[in-house]
């Protein structure tokens, strides 16, 4: 991941950097510079559009129908404009509105469902080292995490879903993504990977992660786009561990707090951080300061658990990482609005549940996608 400004208040950026901060952060690490040349280059092809309907030149007129299609092709996001992954709404126990949004008809560019709501637990802060001492304490004797050899690839399938600004016509309103199965494969080293990601890309076979940096090199890896390589080479003192979080994160996010706090929920959720690592993690974050403890948090698979959160007084969402109450085992993730904000000139009320996901594999596999399962398979068969 680059650069996160998605943390910014709204009015405090134009209207390019609000698109760019809205798609910024739920993608995996490479994706963000990837899905704004992919942006800039549809904002081209849009002022050329323009440019063309702009001279004299006689065109057809258009219809409603295809003025409609034209309107929702240029608000066209590669990520929704808030991005709350959806869970399975009965098994979790999540309050759903009553009735879906109108996707104003005819084909749509982002599949729409019911707005997700959930009850807003209580947090406090009592608690909190002692639990992240037990989480930690469960990282560190838990099941090794694997060594990654050269060629080899993470392998992260998770279900996530969404909620979002939906404008069409000029009418903008709240809209659902419905939960969706997220694969990634990423090289030890970063270089190569893979997204397979409905709520991301319109073609069941995923796209390419394996993008070079402006200059054509290949990127280099860094706390904001980590690979397991570089993940290795990270100290697991905890108070070292976070000065250099703050240091490379500085200025971004609406906090330096907040941005520390968020930065190591991407590492738990969008990585597979060495086994010593992934125990300092939990560590480091119980010294930012507002991190609180939610008894009762649901991922999106509709696991029951407890969280370790922190909100963003900014944005109003709170952000929790979820854990099995009985295990300490790391579930997944949402980020809940606990205070009520405008998007897009539309309300989002507390108790919207802004994004969710629940890790249900993370492996390490031989090929760009290949599964644990397909890889089993290949293994007996021979």
């Amino acid at each position: 991941m680059n650069a996160n400004p998605s943390r910014q208040h709204p009015a405090d950026m134009d209207e390019s950097a609000q698109l760019m901060s809205r798609t910024a952060r739920d993608l995996p690490p490479g994706r963000h510079q990837f899905h704004k040349e992919r942006l800039m280059a549809q904002i081209h092809d849009i002022q050329q559009n323009e440019a063309r309907t702009a001279t004299p030149a006689p065109a057809p007129a258009s219809t409603p129908a295809s003025a409609s299609a034209s309107a929702k092709k240029t608000r066209r996001l590669p990520r929704p404009a808030i991005a709350l992954p959806a869970m399975a709404a009965v098994v979790a126990g999540v309050i759903v509105t009553a009735s879906v949004l109108d996707n104003g008809g005819g084909g749509n560019d982002l599949a729409s469902g019911p707005v997700l709501t959930t009850d807003i637990g209580s947090a406090s802060a009592d608690g909190v080292p002692q639990l992240l001492d037990r989480i930690s304490l469960a990282a560190s004797s838990g099941t090794t995490h694997p060594n990654v050899r050269p060629g080899q690839f993470i392998y992260i399938e998770s279900k996530t879903a969404g909620t979002f600004v939906k404008t069409v016509d000029g009418k903008s309103s709240l809209a659902g993504n419905p939960l969706s199965t997220r694969q990634s494969w990423m090289s030890a080293d970063g270089t190569k990977g893979w997204l397979i990601d409905p709520a991301v890309n319109d073609s069941p076979e995923g796209e390419t992660l394996s993008l070079p940096d402006e200059q054509g090199n290949p990127r280099k890896a860094d706390l904001n786009g980590p690979s397991y390589d570089y993940l290795t080479k990270l100290t697991t003192d905890p108070d070292q561990l976070l000065a250099k979080i703050y240091k490379e994160t500085a200025g971004h996010g609406n906090s330096p707090d907040q941005q520390a706090f968020s930065t190591i929920g991407d590492l738990l959720g969008e990585s597979y951080p060495p086994a010593k690592l992934y125990s300092a993690l939990f560590r480091t974050a119980a010294k930012i300061p507002g991190v609180v403890v939610v008894n009762d948090a649901v991922d999106a698979a509709g696991r029951p658990g407890v969280a370790v959160a922190r909100t963003d007084e900014t944005s109003g969402a709170r952000e929790e990482w979820i854990f099995d109450k009985k295990t300490h085992a790391f579930l997944g993730e949402r980020s809940v609005q606990v205070k009520q904000m405008e998007e897009d000139g539309v309300v989002i009320k507390p108790g919207t549940v802004n994004n969710t996901s629940a890790i249900i594999t993370r492996a390490v596999v031989d090929e760009m996608k290949q599964t644990p399962s397909s890889s089993s398979s290949s293994s007996s068969s021979s």
